[in-house]
């Protein structure tokens, strides 16, 4: 008797732990598919941004170890750089479709140490995202920064 009374007065339902790790759970899932979510027109902005500030700056410094000017020009396929040795293998096309350039003018990239202000927005009008600028002061290296 005594054994069938203390299985009928057990509760039946779930332990707090229980519920705590079922929660932890679901959290943990929620944080994943939010980082997962992330806007992927920005973070294609923002890859090509700091790609092309990367190349920007080792073109200047390929300027200023030839002695010769290097130019970097915008065109409708993707870019250019004019001036560089025929050795220097640097790319010339957008990892991403669409990605548009103002202004069109062409940067200089040396071979002087001190060069004018430059800089250049991009942007991914399939997106709809804030462009972004990629800039230097003329001594420091390209940087990127969001526009308003």
């Amino acid at each position: 008797m005594a054994s069938i009374m203390s299985s009928q007065g057990r509760a039946r339902g779930f332990t707090l732990l229980e519920l705590l790790v079922v929660i932890s759970i679901i959290a943990l899932a929620t944080a994943g598919v939010a980082v997962a979510m992330r806007d992927s027109g920005q973070a294609q902005l923002e890859r090509e941004a700091e790609r092309l500030a990367a190349l920007l700056d080792s073109a200047r410094a390929q300027a200023r170890a030839s002695g010769r000017p290097v130019l970097w020009r915008p065109t409708p396929q993707g870019f250019r750089f004019e001036g560089l040795p025929s050795t220097s293998t640097l790319p010339t096309a957008w990892l991403s479709a669409g990605v548009q350039v103002q202004p069109t003018t062409p940067l200089v990239l040396g071979p002087e140490p001190l060069l004018p202000p430059q800089a250049v927005v991009l942007s991914l009008p399939s997106s709809g995202n804030a462009p972004l600028r990629v800039f230097t002061d003329g001594l420091q290296p390209f940087s990127v920064e969001s526009l308003p």
